[in-house]
């Protein structure tokens, strides 16, 4: 059972990372964007005010520039060769000033940089100047999508933490259907499934596994009854009533990496009209299905959606694409819609998710994970699907 991505694989990360810099014709690079430190790194923080950044020099070294606070913690679980720290933000002197005499000190005036942002940012208080104000390089590039880039297709070691992910989060899942009950309300199914889910992780996976993230949790997001017709909603505390049709998702956290359950279910009896709907998005979704394979590019797979859809009078009711990739962020680049040109390749990981939406009825959306492979797709999700099992 792997339980983390070894050292072995995030230093392979850097090499290729490094190399692609040379292909953009960098010399050295500094990355602020968190996610995308910790897939180059293994150091995963927590980002708040106090700036922290990632610095690769013209012979690959990589090394952090991190708070006084998290000087400990970045040696304990950062593969890196080097840590620079600041006191304290604001401090007397700004921590992107001590950025800068680092890059002095490495003869960055006379590279070309490669950035991902033109600063650090953060909604916590911070303010500061943008990089190329308090540094003079030889010629700025831009970054930005790069590591993302790097993340779309999963190593062997990410599908099997995908996977893990994927069995927690069926575990909760069973636990909220469990608790989803007329009369009770969805805060406490939702915390009672999470509650017993998470304990039952814990103590199966031991003191080596690291969330990073959120451990096995259920929920609704609001999504009951009428008011799932919002994709997006959000916790309304809203009474199971008998009819009501629920939209659940479910997931865990396995040193950040994440997969994605849905589903559509219904309340002790379904009408014709929501069964109708529901079979319509299980179509959809089987039609996304049959469609994955290597070398089409994304849009193939909305477009065949869409299509089902038009021919069934039913675009009207569908808000969203049919798909994202994810692994470290639950949303990630390539997407199923139709301006994604990306050409699919094995070890891509995605949600097919197509929905409808009705005012008045409700939402239907399954939402499943799965790998591309060299000849189709390959489920890891495997939640009941069908409308028999997902009547509660």
């Amino acid at each position: 059972m792997i339980l983390e991505i070894p050292e072995s694989e995030i230093k392979s990360r850097q090499q290729t990372f490094f190399e692609t810099l040379q292909k953009k014709e960098c010399d050295a690079a500094v990355l602020f964007s968190v996610t995308d430190i910790f897939y180059l790194t293994g150091f995963h923080f927590r980002p708040s005010e106090r700036p922290i950044a990632l610095i690769i020099d013209p012979k690959g070294i990589f090394s952090l520039l991190v708070p006084r606070m998290e000087r400990e913690h970045a040696h304990r679980y950062a593969v890196i060769e080097e840590t620079h720290e600041y006191p304290e933000y604001p401090g007397k002197t700004h921590p992107m000033k001590y950025m800068a005499n680092i890059l002095e000190d490495r003869n960055f005036k006379n590279l070309r940089v490669g950035v991902d942002a033109e600063g650090y940012a953060s909604a916590k208080g911070y303010t500061g100047p943008h990089l190329t104000t308090i540094c003079s390089f030889k010629e700025t590039k831009s970054l930005k999508g790069v590591v993302e880039q790097q993340r779309y297709i999963k190593s062997h070691n990410e599908i099997e933490l995908i996977r893990e992910s994927a069995r927690w989060g069926n575990l909760a899942h069973t636990l909220l259907v469990k608790y989803t009950v007329p009369g009770e309300r969805e805060i406490e199914a939702e915390s009672r499934s999470t509650n017993e889910a998470t304990r039952a992780m814990f103590d199966t996976l031991g003191a080596g596994y690291r969330p990073y993230g959120s451990p096995a949790h259920a929920f609704y997001r609001g999504q009951i009854g009428e008011h799932s017709a919002f994709p997006h909603s959000q916790n309304q505390n809203a009474m199971f009533k008998t009819g009501y049709n629920v939209v659940s998702q479910a997931a865990s956290d396995v040193w950040g990496y994440k997969s994605e359950l849905e589903r559509t279910m219904f309340i002790g009896e379904v009408s014709k009209t929501q069964e109708n709907f529901f079979r319509h998005m299980h179509e959809a979704q089987e039609i996304a299905f049959r469609t994955i394979r290597p070398g089409l590019p994304a849009c193939r797979i909305e477009e065949e959606v869409q299509k089902y859809f038009r021919e069934n009078k039913l675009l009207d009711y569908a808000k969203h694409h049919s798909g994202h990739s994810m692994g470290l962020l639950n949303h990630e680049a390539p997407f199923f819609d139709l301006g994604d040109q990306t050409i699919l390749e094995p070890g891509m990981v995605f949600s097919i998710e197509p929905g409808l939406y009705v005012e008045g009825i409700g939402a239907f959306r399954h939402s499943d994970t799965i790998v591309v492979t060299d000849k189709g797709m390959e489920m890891i999700t495997y939640y009941p699907r069908d409308l028999e099992s997902l009547i509660i």
